[in-house]
């Protein structure tokens, strides 16, 4: 399918539980309310002290700390042209690229809702001839799996999971990513997971612009023409997050493609987000993450997986949040490369780089994201994340997570 490629605040704390039923697990995001302080909130429904998206122009405030200005002139950036929508301008040679070249500042007002809802899907289409190489790795392609919509309001249902918004060289698109625990800043995590390609572009690319997270994106399902003159706190419940810093693997920066390529089985990343205003962290105004597991099960031994996401190309439209729930099998594009998850599902472009979750000793853990699919949108797969990962996790937490 396609890498799929990008394409509440309730009153007491939120703690992710998973329910199963016997050895099926009938994978359910749940979260029960409570607040990190023991301080009640002044208000029942999301967003009421939650930070809220200024709506300002397109050409908003744009905030550049002075070690973002300074990386931008070593590459010959001027700051005041970037300020002004320079940040459009996507000529080659200074499209940042290295892992060390990320920047993203903070546009107040530049995601609006409308804007939101215009976004494209991101995804990325594998075809048989990708595959070819490996057929005697991978198992039989799964059966289709009919993605379910999750139960709203989804603060409630799938606190962690949330929506990620950022701005491409073909224009403005969508991926999906989970809320995850910071081991080193427990309770205060400002954490998300999602596919390496939401948020560079791999080989012969750079990084993609004006990165934001919405956690609990549209959280009553409402849909297109209920959200016709939608506000903010509509759509975005906890308000809008920017990635300050961005980690992907080295796997798809120097083999990622339009297919997924030799970077999908590396299609993985780390964003570190602040709140476009507030103060809080993204852990404790959403009131839950979730671990990860690195121990890379095998796909026999790991039980059934289930998927969360955004799917925003047809026949979605990337309002609703969805969900499909299978027994993994493997998928390999080449015997050089580590074989990935593959599960049946029909989401399409914009479920990329939704968080997939396993129940680990009564505990729901995210296990791998989706990275890639068919063009008939009959399955998804997504990467193992073994040692590398963690890698790239512990030094996200270590370096950039107590900012």
């Amino acid at each position: 399918m396609r890498s799929i490629r990008t394409s509440a605040t309730p009153q007491r704390r939120r703690r992710t539980v998973v329910a199963a039923t016997g050895l099926v697990a009938a994978l359910a995001l749940t979260a029960t309310a409570c607040n990190g302080s023991g301080e009640e909130e002044a208000a029942d429904q999301p967003g009421a002290s939650a930070s809220q998206a200024a709506d300002g122009a397109d050409d908003g405030k744009v905030k550049i700390p002075s070690d973002i200005a300074d990386r931008l002139k070593e590459h010959g950036i001027d700051v005041d042209d970037w300020k002004n929508g320079g940040w459009r301008n996507w000529d080659k040679d200074q499209w940042l690229s290295e892992a060390k070249d990320f920047v993203n500042p903070v546009i107040e007002g530049l995601w609006k809702p409308e804007r939101m809802q215009s976004a494209k899907e991101a995804d990325k289409t594998v075809t048989t001839k990708d595959m070819a190489a490996a057929q005697g790795v991978s198992d039989p392609e799964p059966a289709p799996v009919t993605a379910t919509p999750e139960k709203t309001p989804y603060h409630d249902n799938a606190a962690p999971v949330g929506k990620i918004f950022f701005d491409t060289p073909e224009g403005s698109a969508v991926c999906s990513g989970t809320v995850i625990k910071d081991a080193n800043h427990p309770g205060k995590s400002n954490l998300v997971w999602t596919a390496g390609h939401c948020v560079h572009a791999g080989q012969n690319g750079g990084w993609y612009r004006n990165i934001a997270f919405v956690p609990a994106y549209n959280d009553l399902g409402k849909s297109e023409a209920q959200l016709s003159n939608a506000g903010a706190v509509e759509i975005a419940p906890y308000g809008n997050w920017w990635a300050d810093w961005a980690s992907t693997s080295n796997g798809w920066i120097e083999g990622g493609s339009e297919t997924g390529g030799a970077g999908a089985a590396y299609d993985y990343a780390v964003l570190h987000v602040k709140p476009e205003q507030g103060a809080k962290s993204l852990e404790e105004t959403v009131g839950a993450a979730l671990d990860v597991d690195f121990s890379a099960p095998a796909a026999a031994d790991a039980g059934n997986m289930g998927a969360w996401g955004y799917p925003a190309a047809p026949p979605y439209n990337g309002l609703k949040m969805f969900k499909c729930v299978d027994q993994p099998g493997r998928l390999s594009l080449s015997p050089s490369l580590p074989t990935m998850y593959r599960i049946g599902c029909t989401m399409t472009g914009g479920s990329s780089g939704g968080g997939w979750f396993r129940v680990v000793d009564g505990e729901t853990k995210l296990v791998s994201n989706t990275s890639i699919g068919p063009a008939d949108n009959t399955w998804l797969a997504g990467p193992q994340l073994g040692q590398d990962a963690q890698a790239l996790y512990e030094n996200m937490s270590e370096t950039y997570g107590g900012r």
